[in-house]
């Protein structure tokens, strides 16, 4: 029934498509069995338990192939009905334009953006790979074999646009490093993207690459035949390497536009959509089910995963009896429920000036012990950003334990990793510095787009960096972050605020950036972890009349402190000072505690080395923003700074300007 169930699947994913008026058939009808090949023969998953966590993953990373995707979900007995394949790209419906995770039933990655989903695939790689090398079962006897509570694959479709994308070799250069044999992506190779064939822009040796990169490469040249497809991908299953299955298919093949670009991104016409229903040998009626197909393919994936679920469900109660001791705590984050983090009893002991980026790194490694599940690593800037967990390990093709990761010199790959790894279950952190953040926005914008409880820590937060110049100073950055919906910027003023923030991120499930200095500055007394949570909080009241009010960031909220110290004995300035580790966190607050903190009819400076965008709600007039709103300059720290009229004398001058 193989034939008529890949016929069935495209005649779904067409009806789909001609039904929203919208959508991408020439992937359904050209990649159909490719699909049909891995479900039928391959992925370990289950229908009543969709959420398994020892379950095979599969990535759309051709997100555009949703329609395909979801046919396949609904002919393999995932919970969608009829009505939902219908209700494809209407708003609040489980078929979304690309897939979401979390909306659709099977569905495992929200794919659109092309090279994300490869990307991602390796972080879920490396995540698996953790778990398997963490969740030994101990062996019963003397001939009992090794196991592993977790033992799944990742798999990943894309096509030629995937491939285009840097972020997809930046992600492999690593997967080939680490060796993980656990990934396979089916390549489908048609030679046709939107604007036309692909010789035009893309005429490398693609398996070539790979394989220089460590790949076991293969190529199926007919894309029709399943058995072939089968065949490579068992054999990429014991390749020993990470895989890629170059899979040789024609775009919308049976369509009057097949082989051109005219199919890729627009329903087919009635009669072409006629003549392609009577070819599958289908009658020429929306949505029309073979229901013979459909338990067929069911049938196959259910009695292979079947065994697998059972099987795995044994090796979990005896993991559980007699190694955990009926104690689960270790594993739930395994099935995405994270424990609390409780930092009561951190005492933090840091009282001489050092940089945030340095304070952090040792915060970071007072939390470690906590939280099992929490990995990451940098882009090759470990040193500098200090983001590194002391005597936790490296994670390579040797070490499937470490927690710290080696990312290289790819920001971009890094963040798409790290939604990988978060998929997983894990809570994982990646670090640079905040001008290249620039770099992995697009990995930044999936995060908060799937709700990962990714953190971001970006270093050399200001202008005064210094004799980098303005490719590394910061000025923009801040605000486009904060511009991500869903996603919360911190900039904490020293160890307390760092720590503040820690519990808040680690606490949350959305993503988060922490924005750390390289600057030294000195702890300030009267700080508070407890008041982060607030996101904006009084450090330094006003000792009688207040004269104004101070609004800073990061390591401006020393320099104010100590401006508002100088002013009151200089100038009798009485002025408050407002931290504000987090703008958005301050903005969800009830609006009695603002206005207890920016009392109305009180004059407000925001002081802050970044763009003044976002801060106008806070002050009467943009005179009031004391800001970094061009480029920097080579030079020595206090040179720039001096450049850009954001050194101290200059800052209070201008504040006793403002209030005098």
């Amino acid at each position: 029934m193989e034939r008529e169930t890949i016929n069935n699947i495209k005649s779904l994913g067409i009806d789909m498509i001609n039904e929203a008026g919208s959508g991408h058939p020439g992937i359904v009808l050209g990649a159909a069995p490719i699909i049909y090949t891995l479900y039928a023969n391959h992925m370990n998953v289950s229908m009543s338990d969709p959420n398994w966590v020892n379950r095979d993953r599969f990535i759309m990373s051709a997100g555009h192939g949703s329609a395909l995707l979801y046919a396949t979900l609904y002919m393999a007995g995932y919970d969608l009905t009829l009505t939902d394949l219908k209700d494809f790209r209407r708003i609040m419906s489980k078929t979304p334009g690309h897939p979401e995770v979390g909306v659709t039933p099977g569905v495992d990655m929200s794919t659109g953006p092309l090279g994300q989903g490869v990307a991602s695939a390796v972080g879920m790689a490396i995540a698996e790979k953790m778990a398997e090398a963490k969740y030994k079962i101990p062996k019963k006897g003397k001939f009992d074999k090794e196991r592993s509570l977790i033992n799944y694959r990742i798999y990943a479709l894309c096509g030629d646009g995937d491939l285009m994308e840097g972020v997809s070799y930046e992600a492999a250069s690593l997967a080939g490093t680490l060796n993980l044999d656990n990934l396979i992506i089916l390549y489908d190779s048609n030679d046709i993207s939107l604007d036309g064939k692909t010789d035009v822009t893309f005429k490398e040796n693609v398996l070539g690459r790979f394989s220089a990169m460590g790949w076991y490469t293969d190529t199926v040249k007919n894309g029709l035949v399943v058995s072939d497809i089968n065949k490579a991908i068992e054999k990429a299953k014991g390749a020993g390497k990470p895989a890629i299955i170059e899979i040789k298919t024609i775009i919308g093949i049976g369509s009057a536009l097949a082989g051109t670009n005219e199919i890729h991104g627009k329903p087919l016409g009635k009669e072409d959509i006629t003549q392609l229903k009577t070819s599958f040998g289908l009658p020429d009626s929306a949505f029309y089910v073979d229901e013979k197909a459909r338990t067929d393919f069911r049938g196959k994936i259910t009695s292979r995963s079947g065994k697998k679920y059972e099987e795995w469900a044994n090796n979990y109660r005896e993991y559980v009896t007699n190694t955990l001791e009926g104690n689960t705590t270790d594993l739930q984050y395994l099935f995405m429920k994270d424990t609390k983090v409780d930092f009561s009893d951190i005492v933090l002991d840091f009282d001489k000036k050092e940089s945030t980026r340095v304070l952090n790194g040792k915060i970071m490694n007072l939390i470690a012990p906590k939280i099992p599940y929490w990995v990451g690593g940098s882009a090759d800037l470990a040193s500098s950003t200090k983001a590194y967990l002391n005597d936790l390990g490296d994670f390579s093709s040797s070490n499937r334990t470490g927690r710290n990761i080696y990312f290289g010199v790819r920001e971009h790959a890094m963040g798409s990793i790290l939604n990988g790894l978060a998929l997983s279950g894990l809570r994982s952190f990646g670090s640079t510095f905040l001008v290249f953040s620039d770099y992995l926005k697009p990995a930044v914008r999936m995060s908060a787009l799937m709700n990962l409880p990714v953190t971001y820590i970006f270093t050399h937060d200001a202008i005064n960096v210094g004799q980098d110049g303005p490719t590394h100073e910061p000025v923009e950055q801040l605000v486009s972050l904060r511009s991500i919906p869903n996603h919360y910027v911190f900039r904490p003023a020293d160890a307390s605020e760092i720590l503040g923030s820690w519990e808040y991120i680690l606490n949350s499930r959305h993503p988060n950036s922490l924005i750390l200095s390289r600057v030294e500055v000195n702890p300030l007394a009267s700080s508070n972890k407890d008041e982060v949570k607030r996101g904006g909080y009084i450090v330094k009241r006003e000792k009688s009349v207040l004269h104004g009010i101070m609004i800073a960031t990061g390591s401006e909220v020393a320099s104010a402190v100590q401006i508002s110290e100088e002013l009151y004995q200089t100038s009798g300035l009485d002025l408050r000072v407002v931290s504000m580790p987090c703008r958005e966190l301050f903005l969800e607050q009830e609006k009695t505690y603002r206005d207890t903190v920016l009392p109305k009819g009180v004059r407000n400076i925001v002081i802050e080395a970044g763009s003044k965008m976002g801060w106008e709600s806070f002050v009467y007039d943009s005179k009031y923003l004391i800001t970094v709103d061009k480029f920097g300059a080579s030079g020595t720290k206090d040179e720039v700074l001096s450049y850009l009229n954001f050194d101290y004398e200059t800052i209070k001058n201008r504040i006793i300007g403002l209030l005098k």
